[in-house]
């Protein structure tokens, strides 16, 4: 009983911060990079044509639902991956990115 709270809580939270928030599309084209690669804030900015300051908020936001994460021991130029929660959880998360990417705002 105890896992399927759990379960239910990532996905009411994932849900809302990939699909139910401003901002949620970002957020799912973040991820959706860092699962073809581990890249550091500026290559998303980059990539994303975004500023630093958006990304990183962005990021914070997706480290802090445990969507993200960066090796502990790395503080500057960390490459971000999916965390481990979001790999064993992949096919939910990429059905919210699909969900966030076909409507919302960035």
């Amino acid at each position: 009983m105890v896992a399927v709270v759990v379960r239910d809580a990532y996905m009411r939270l994932w849900w809302w911060v990939l699909v139910g928030s401003r901002g949620g599309k970002t957020r799912a084209r973040i991820l959706k990079l860092l699962m073809e690669r581990p890249m550091n804030k500026n290559q998303l900015a980059k990539e994303l044509g975004l500023s630093y300051t958006t990304v990183e908020y962005h990021v914070r936001v997706l480290e802090d639902c445990e969507l993200v994460e960066k090796p502990r021991d790395v503080r500057y130029g960390a490459k971000y991956t999916l965390s481990v929660v979001a790999r064993e959880r992949i096919e939910d998360v990429k059905r919210l990115i699909e969900e966030a990417m076909g409507g919302g705002d960035g």
